[in-house]
């Protein structure tokens, strides 16, 4: 029988959809379980089980949480499940201790607000969090985290448990050919032009959360800088806003910068707004693991500035592929932005190599092909996972083609 694999996370699961689908032809049973909309799995004939949580704190809605995922254990009696993100790293193994079963993956797409933000709530947060993670750690086989500091983060505040190690692109690599698929079926950029009332000025594309501490603020600030220089550029802001509690930018803030900063909300189609862009700016001051918009933004051709925060720094090498500024720095985030404008022959450059990399580093082959290897040995009983080293070598006998 197929070892049976459940992937909790939340709104953004769906992104995982070609990962799941690589890993049921590598011979494993898939089953998702998250808080977003369910039609994408659906669609995808992947089968798909709602499971509703609060990403801030709320110990009521946590304990419901934890409950309806004991039931959903009890129910489905996976082999091995999988968590992303905060919250389900550390309710999902919770929810383990109450069963008994099965063997539990936590996956650390970075450190987060917690411990990027220096707020006050912030840092009387950073306890708590902490506690929560080492009791989770009791309950997890293993934590797979994207970039080795994280890993050292956690070694060092005791959270990691047993078997952590690293994979790259952790939440399931990119799918190169579907990727670039979306790029050539997209609509015609006239038309999408037309839509977003973008006309034919330049675009600075982002696609995040539109948090404070994704660096929305400051990519504002720099959005009225680079518009003094070049009144024609127009920013695309894409993600969602509404759904993102205290810590949203208000859409006042956003107001204040039109007609020049257009924010779109989330959208479906982000390979077709990738592909009317002319940079992409990433201003984020949280601890990312491997950011997802990045390696989009590198397949698509698109010259790159972001923030050297760690995880940006796995994609992103200053001068080289694309350009690094330091966090909350509109200043500088203005200047590189006008910089890539303006001398497209070198941005070019730089956007096939990082493109380049991305293909070899980030691709969802390469990235199942560890997957593979690693539930082998976690599943066989094999303790001896402390480093990734060994378990790259090892390829899968049948990978998604």
């Amino acid at each position: 029988m197929s070892p049976h694999l459940l992937y909790v996370g939340g709104e953004d699961h769906h992104l995982r959809i070609p990962f799941m689908l690589a890993m049921r032809e590598c011979g494993f049973q898939a089953t998702a379980a998250g808080s977003g909309d369910s039609t994408p799995f659906r669609r995808a004939g992947v089968d798909f089980r709602p499971f509703k949580f609060n990403r801030y704190m709320s110990p009521f809605a946590d304990w419901t949480a934890i409950k309806a995922l004991s039931t959903m254990l009890r129910e489905l009696q996976p082999d091995l499940a999988q968590s992303f993100d905060t919250k389900p790293n550390l309710l999902l193994p919770l929810a383990a201790r109450a069963v008994g079963h099965p063997a539990i993956v936590r996956t650390i797409t970075g450190v987060g607000w917690v411990y990027s933000s220096h707020s006050a709530l912030a840092l009387l947060a950073r306890p708590v969090l902490r506690a929560l993670n080492r009791a989770a750690a009791q309950s997890t086989a293993a934590t797979v985290f994207e970039i080795h500091d994280d890993q050292v983060f956690f070694d060092s505040h005791h959270m990691t448990g047993k078997n952590g190690l690293v994979i790259p692109a952790g939440g399931g690599g990119i799918d190169l050919e579907g990727f670039r698929r979306a790029l050539v079926e997209r609509p015609p950029a006239a038309q999408l032009r037309e839509e977003l009332g973008l006309g034919t000025s330049p675009v600075v594309i982002t696609v995040t959360r539109m948090t404070r501490g994704k660096g929305i603020p400051t990519l504002l600030k720099a959005a009225a800088l680079v518009h003094l220089a070049r009144p024609d550029v127009r920013f695309l802001l894409v993600g969602p806003r509404e759904s993102e509690g205290p810590l949203a930018v208000t859409q006042a803030e956003i107001d204040k910068h039109a007609p020049y900063v257009i924010a779109t909300g989330p959208r479906s189609d982000v390979p077709a707004l990738l592909g009317l862009a002319d940079v992409f700016a990433f201003p984020t001051a949280h601890g990312e693991g491997v950011p997802r918009v990045l390696l989009e933004a590198a397949l698509a051709g698109i010259p790159i500035v972001s923030t050297s925060m760690p995880g940006c720094c796995e994609v992103i090498r200053d001068g080289w592929n694309g350009l690094l500024v330091l966090p909350h720095a509109p200043d500088a985030l203005a200047g590189k932005i006008v910089e890539l404008l303006r001398d497209r022959k070198t941005a070019g450059i730089m956007a096939a190599r990082a493109e380049e990399l991305v293909a070899q580093k980030f691709s969802l082959q390469m990235i199942v092909s560890r997957y593979v290897a690693f539930y082998g040995e976690l599943l066989a009983g094999n303790s001896q996972l402390d480093t990734a080293e060994g378990l790259s070598e090892q390829r899968a006998p049948e990978l998604v083609r």
